[in-house]
């Protein structure tokens, strides 16, 4: 126990917040006096590496670990900050049990960390990134993981919702609009393939597999919405192209599999239901795919601003 915490995520994020006030001080005490070469020789003397969560590795290494050496404390800042990141979207996680409000305030959080180095920190690290850097220290990753804690902090915001009853309609809005904030990551790491050498299949698989549930999730609220309009036939076209979505695309990691197998079995318990209800009562047609309603999103998230802690006293480096 440290810091009066049982919880090792909470005990690592209290580490990072004593070092990262001296580290952001060191930096900008650094990068004012410009590339001197008693700087550049400190600085490689550092020997500063990271491993990368995110590289694809192969499934079996017996050299361990890969390991990035950038010699630039830029570098070390914008993976601690990553890092520190990391661990807020991992303790919102922790509390997802137990406290909707406080899980979905420490997505965004992590949202906002990340936009902060998307916007201030990684940029002017670019130019000096070597060919082989991982992705982490790149603004386009941490542009797609502000947009991965923001669709994590509206799934919350849902299941907070779907406690209070809230509209069918608005339920089925606000799960769509999860699936466009991870459809926009996915789109972004599309394009910005050429930031890294490469990027771990297992993320672009959690990416779409996250777009495909709660898609999934928003057409079985509208289904249940047409039922009640009385417009069953429609309820069905929509429950049966959100059950093809499915093929192929079960997941191979245990979580994973068990959360669309629950998906799976909930659209198929209403599709049963809704077709044998219109073959004993209503005797709707099917309509042809493009008459289909389409997804409407909504998105009532936004990233809480990443602010640098400071210190109580600014510390001057002889260099």
């Amino acid at each position: 126990m440290a810091g009066g915490t049982t919880s090792r995520i909470q005990q690592d994020l209290q580490k990072l917040e004593l070092y990262l006030p001296l580290l952001e001080n060191l930096v900008m005490s650094v990068e004012s006096v410009g590339d001197k070469y008693q700087i550049l020789q400190w600085t490689a003397n550092l020997k500063i590496q990271w491993t990368s969560a995110l590289n694809s590795s192969p499934a079996f290494s017996l050299g361990g670990p890969k390991f990035f050496r950038i010699d630039n404390l830029r570098f070390e800042l914008g993976m601690a900050l990553f890092l520190y990141g990391a661990l807020l979207r991992e303790r919102g996680l922790e509390m997802l049990n137990s406290d909707f409000v406080e899980s979905a305030t420490l997505f965004r959080k992590a949202a906002g960390v990340y936009q902060y180095l998307s916007q201030d920190v990684l940029p002017p690290l670019e130019p000096k990134l070597p060919p082989e850097r991982p992705p982490e220290a790149t603004p386009s990753m941490a542009s797609i993981m502000s947009l991965v804690c923001l669709a994590e902090a509206q799934a919350v915001t849902v299941r907070k919702a779907e406690e209070k009853a809230t509209s069918i309609g608005l339920l089925a809005k606000l799960h769509y609009g999860v699936a466009q904030f991870v459809e926009e990551a996915s789109n972004l790491l599309r394009f910005s393939v050429a930031d890294w050498n490469d990027i771990s299949d297992r993320f672009r698989r959690f990416l779409s597999g996250c777009i495909v549930l709660h898609e999934a999730r928003s057409q079985r609220y509208i289904a249940s919405e047409l039922k009640a309009a009385e417009q069953l036939g429609l309820a069905l076209g929509v429950l049966r192209y959100a059950k093809s979505n499915f093929q192929g695309r079960l997941p191979g990691e245990d979580s994973w599999r068990q959360i669309f197998r629950q998906e799976i079995d909930a659209l198929d318990k209403m599709l049963r239901k809704f077709e044998h209800e219109n073959e004993f009562i209503w005797h709707d047609k099917l309509p042809p795919l493009d008459e289909l309603p389409l997804l409407e999103g909504k998105k009532i998230v936004a990233p809480i601003a990443y602010r640098p802690f400071g210190l109580d006293r600014e510390f001057l480096f002889i260099l």
